[in-house]
């Protein structure tokens, strides 16, 4: 399974783009974040 997703370009296109996703996510969350303590 795993030597499947590794050759495979198009598992890579989805992993990544998932993980862009999530880094995305996780970047309005800290700017949130950052402008609550910055305005409390």
């Amino acid at each position: 399974m795993l030597d499947l997703l590794l050759s495979d370009p198009v598992a890579w296109g989805s992993v990544f783009g998932i993980f862009v996703v999530i880094a995305i996510c996780a970047y309005y969350v800290w700017l949130f974040l950052k402008n609550v303590n910055e305005n409390a």
